[in-house]
């Protein structure tokens, strides 16, 4: 059996309730952990309904994770505001417009990745 990492979980926790604060739309994790050469534990993926919510997502992510000494190694895509990553290494955070996340569909990419769905239920 794997060994939790225990600052990953806490950081996957926060990112999901920081999305959710902002109203990020279908909100779901993707398990890495047990797919071979994956660039990260997890990744979290959700959607905004215009670029100024997209923003507001990333913002409240950065925010709310460096309040729980997380802090991003990378992020890109904040000028377009239509896919912004925010790469915590173990925890790759996936913003998207709307279109963009239709179009580039993640989450049949990672099809053989654990898929976990978020909603405002499971929300602290």
């Amino acid at each position: 059996m794997a060994k939790r990492n225990t600052g990953t979980e806490n950081l996957r926790k926060v990112v999901i309730d920081a999305i959710l604060d902002k109203k990020g739309h279908q909100v779901i994790s993707l398990d890495l952990k047990k797919i071979k050469d994956t660039p990260s534990d997890y990744f979290i993926i959700t959607h905004g309904d215009s670029s100024t919510q997209v923003r507001a997502i990333y913002m409240n992510v950065v925010e709310e994770a460096e309040k729980h000494g997380f802090s991003p190694y990378h992020t890109e895509g904040m000028k377009n505001s239509e896919w912004i990553i925010i790469d915590f290494v173990d925890v790759v955070v996936h913003v998207f417009y709307r279109d963009r996340r239709d179009f580039y569909c993640l989450e049949e990419l990672w099809n053989d990745a654990k898929l976990t769905r978020h909603n405002d239920t499971d929300h602290k």
